[in-house]
């Protein structure tokens, strides 16, 4: 049997290092982090060659004594607890004492400082976890710190490290972390003698986030506050026009920490259900202020994962004040004047040479040196647009891990007190009973055109215009407002489908003789597991022996449909993603199918009536400034922009 052996310090120092330092980024964030607790108001951060052979950070805080600073890189020595009590009510970014000892461990590290009190500073350098001694030097009150040669006695974890231009961009990550989290503070970075970012200290958290992210971001952000007696969620939240391909512009900070949080994380996009198409995700930038004593922040040893007493509660307060904003605020899209934002240009996918080259033969084309237009670039969406958005009568892709409306089943919002849209012939809501409608003299079905179709005249009313037979045109006290006849009929049917399904009231067209649907054994097991799901939505099946089932009844919206087809699109949704999904979500995404299906599409022509019923409508549901799918019924143009565009400003 193998003898067992204490392993000595130094080893153990490295395991440390390993654990806390993953590469430069990781040592510019303990030293930020030590800089904020010890109260600086300014931090300077020097970088070289991505922080592999220089990491410099510079604060004025309040120092360490000279008889310290030994024990400032000695395992586990810390100012900032005193017991196992205190972990559990840690209110600094720092207190393991476990980052110094680590950097020290696998570098060329050296420290100076001095505190308000002395006359002078004193130093101490470390090679590889060999101290030297301590001795006096000139020096600010404050503290510098200087990492060389980062891994250079580890080189198995030295080689692992990428560019100095990847591994630089994970050091602005971190610094960007912690900047945006005090904003009372007066940062810098520089990378290779160049400065990168010069931030003075600000009193609006909106300005610090403009320095980082730009204007664009900044003047699209909603702020946010919410308290519930015990927790505060404040910041900004960007405008559903405004979006990104991924999460990485969510930032949450908790009591000032920089955290992640996959609870979090959903319960912002929750907020978002039916604001965001599918494969979007909301920009952020989100402070919560909960006692210390109610999460754990030392189950992670680097800090970025907790553990929340309750984390119902935080969950609920978020996605509640989140939910409360938006449905107080006015976010239809409006048309704004300026050049594409960097994450729509049809040349961002292309690399320098390509777009160079992109850019050239548009400039030829526009001077009439060649004879055809270069068309999109060959990596661009249709339109040139950012990203392809899906046609009008497109369904989100059920499978999707992103759920795009938000239906919140016992949820308190007051029930809006619209009578029920006029439906259209071929979209008639019957009771279970009641015989079709007749149809009405002056209201024909809606005519479908098609490319072949001759161009017609709009129809003109007093609310408003219908043009191309599938945007309707009307204005209000902003300006002119361009809607999508289907975007918004999709979205007045499923409000009004989500509260009868929410009352138990949804209407029901009972079939005179059920009609058997044969199904595949796998569909067949999942559609007769989901029956009650399936009758919430009007839907009632029974087994017929073998795979088949019968269909007695379905929604009498859906009256011109066939049942078989109904049926097996939401058998496909109840299999998507071969996961079985929460019943909520699933009742959502029924929701969608059948309110798209029942909406008007882009080509019906509508009559009048029809214009001034659906425009009356717009007003009376909430979110109806987004489909369920999370596209704009309407953009606005607003005088000004209007002004603008014709050259009258």
């Amino acid at each position: 049997m193998p003898e067992i052996r204490q392993l000595p310090p130094s080893v153990v120092n490295k395991i440390a290092a390993g654990e806390v330092i993953e590469r430069p980024a990781s040592v510019v964030k303990e030293l930020l982090e030590n800089a904020v607790d010890a109260g600086a108001t300014r931090v300077d951060v020097s970088v070289e060659k991505g922080g592999t052979e220089l990491v410099r950070v510079a604060d004025n805080g309040c120092g360490i004594e000279s008889e310290q600073l030994e024990l400032a890189v000695i395992s586990h020595a810390t100012s900032k607890i005193r017991n196992a009590d205190d972990l559990f009510g840690v209110s600094s970014l720092g207190f393991r004492g476990e980052a110094l000892a680590s950097i020290a461990e696998v570098s060329q590290f050296l420290i100076r400082s001095r505190t308000g009190a002395d006359q002078a500073g004193a130093e101490l350098e470390v090679n590889g976890g060999q101290r030297g001694q301590i001795a006096p030097c000139g020096t600010p009150v404050g503290t510098i710190i200087e990492v060389r040669q980062l891994f250079c006695n580890t080189p198995v974890r030295r080689k692992f490290l990428r560019t100095p231009q990847t591994e630089m961009g994970h050091v602005t990550e971190a610094f960007t972390r912690i900047a945006l989290a005090f904003p009372s503070v007066h940062f810098t970075l520089q990378h290779n003698d160049r400065p990168i970012h010069d931030l003075p200290p600000v009193l609006s958290w909106r300005e610090r986030i403009s320095k980082f992210f730009g204007l664009e971001i900044a003047d699209a952000l909603i702020p946010v506050e919410g308290n519930d007696g015990v927790v505060t969620v404040s910041g900004f939240v960007a405008n559903p026009s405004l979006s990104r391909a991924n999460n990485r512009l969510q930032y949450f900070f908790l009591n000032g920490r920089h955290i992640r949080d996959r609870a979090l994380q959903h319960a912002l996009g929750e907020a978002y259900r039916g604001l965001l198409l599918t494969g979007r995700f909301p920009i952020a930038f989100l402070r919560l202020e909960i006692p210390a004593d109610s999460v754990d922040v030392n189950v992670h040893p680097t800090k970025l994962e907790v553990r929340f007493q309750d984390g119902g509660r935080i969950y609920s307060q978020l996605l509640g004040t989140l939910r409360q904003k938006f449905l107080s605020t006015d976010l239809t899209a409006r048309v704004q004047s300026g050049p594409l934002a960097v994450d729509q240009d049809p040349a961002a996918a292309l690399d320098t040479d390509q777009a160079a080259q992109r850019r050239q033969e548009l400039v030829q084309w526009a001077q009439g040196q060649t004879g055809t237009h270069p068309g999109p670039a060959a990596d661009s969406p249709p339109d040139g647009l950012g990203s392809a958005a899906p046609t009008n009568e497109q369904a989100p892709d059920p499978s999707s891990p992103r759920r795009q409306s938000h239906l919140e089943f016992g949820d308190t919002r007051p029930p809006t007190t619209a009578p029920p849209f006029r439906p259209f012939p071929d979209q008639r809501i019957d009771s279970p009973a009641a015989p079709a409608p007749p149809q009405t003299v002056g209201s024909p079905a809606p005519q479908r055109v098609t490319p072949e179709t001759p161009d017609v005249p709009p129809v003109v009313t007093r609310a408003g215009m219908q043009v191309h037979n599938r945007y309707l045109i009307t204005e209000n006290e902003e300006g002119m407002v361009i809607i999508d006849q289907h975007a918004l009929h999709e979205r007045i049917l499923y409000e009004q489908l989500r509260e009868k399904v929410l009352a138990g009231s949804l209407e029901k067209q009972r079939l005179l003789v059920p009609e058997p649907v044969t199904l595949t054994p796998a569909e067949a097991g999942v559609a007769l597991e989901s029956r009650e799901v399936l009758k919430e939505l009007g839907i009632e099946i029974e087994p017929f022996g073998g795979d088949t089932v019968l269909v007695s009844s379905y929604p009498a919206m859906l009256a011109n449909f066939n049942p078989a087809e109904v049926l097996r699109q939401l058998i496909e949704q109840l299999m998507g993603g071969g996961k079985v999904p929460e019943r909520r979500d699933l009742l959502d995404e029924m929701l969608h199918m059948i309110s798209c299906k029942a909406a008007i599409k882009a080509g019906d022509r509508l009559n009048a009536d029809e214009i001034t019923a659906l425009l009356e409508q717009r007003h009376l549901f909430q979110d109806s400034h987004h489909c369920p799918h999370g596209r704009p019924t309407a953009l606005v143009f607003s005088r000004e922009e209007l002004d603008k565009r014709f050259k009258r400003t």
